[in-house]
């Protein structure tokens, strides 16, 4: 059984509220933690951000996000930026959207590898200040311009050379729930996961197929086996529920917060 105390609100499930309005909103509604957005930590700064969240009584559960490495120069600068943000914010884990193919080709093994070789140069970096990486695998739909990682054996693979506190993979029910290999994957996984993503995959997929999500239970994702999996490899951190939805972010906040809580209950068991 889950503990409801784990519940974190992911930043990007309210959108429209800035970053010193969302964490009140956790705080009021009794959410210990909270997963971040650079943009919206960027709008503040992080040190006043750092302290807003501690102000708020929060941890942070996430920081979103790294990588995009298979841009022209790597996105070498923008990845230490985002690893000092992640040390400064005191996050579980930086995330990485490892990056589609560059639009000077279709070598989709060539992307691969230069995901591969951009974590390789984060490591230390990352290890320096003691940040830890998460590898999130995006579905397939997403692999041309978001992601050529798009499975969590992917991840665990890419994962596997440095040791599991500094890099991880990050389970996100919406990306990974079709995958017949998922529960052998999870398994593999075992303490790298770093962190877990809960929502729904709604249909049918609107024009902007990323806001495709929607609340836990309005879809298709069976979530119980997959936490049960995600429980059984050993995971023990906070559980975002991370929503990008026109009409969830249309929603008074304090509604969705509401909603979330309530099926993070079911969820619970």
């Amino acid at each position: 059984m889950i503990d409801v105390t784990r519940l974190s609100l992911n930043q990007a499930t309210v959108k429209h509220l800035d970053l010193p309005r969302a964490a009140d909103l956790c705080a009021d509604a009794g959410i210990s933690a909270i997963g971040l957005w650079r943009d919206r930590v960027g709008e503040i700064g992080v040190g006043r951000a750092a302290r807003v969240v501690q102000d708020a009584g929060l941890h942070v559960s996430s920081l979103c996000r790294g990588g995009f490495f298979t841009g022209v120069d790597g996105g070498r600068n923008a990845n230490r930026s985002a690893v000092d943000d992640a040390a400064a914010l005191g996050a579980d884990v930086l995330v990485l959207v490892c990056g589609g193919l560059p639009s000077s080709g279709k070598d989709l093994a060539h992307a691969r590898r230069q995901v591969a070789d951009g974590i390789a140069e984060l490591v230390p970096y990352a290890q320096a200040v003691g940040v830890r990486l998460g590898i999130e695998p995006l579905h397939p739909m997403f692999c041309a311009d978001r992601c050529v990682v798009s499975t969590l054996a992917q991840a665990v693979e890419l994962a596997a050379p440095f040791p599991s506190e500094t890099v991880g993979v990050i389970v996100d029910t919406y990306h990974v729930w079709w995958d017949p290999a998922l529960a052998a994957s999870i398994q593999a996984a075992g303490d790298r996961i770093a962190s877990f993503q809960v929502c729904d995959w709604v249909v049918p997929l609107p024009a902007d197929m990323l806001l495709g999500r929607g609340h836990v239970g309005d879809g298709y994702v069976d979530f119980a086996p997959i936490a049960e999996q995600v429980e059984a490899a050993g995971y023990t951190g906070y559980i975002e529920v991370e929503i990008f939805n026109e009409t969830v972010w249309n929603d008074p906040p304090d509604r969705t917060v509401a909603t979330i809580r309530e099926r993070f209950a079911q969820l619970s068991g």
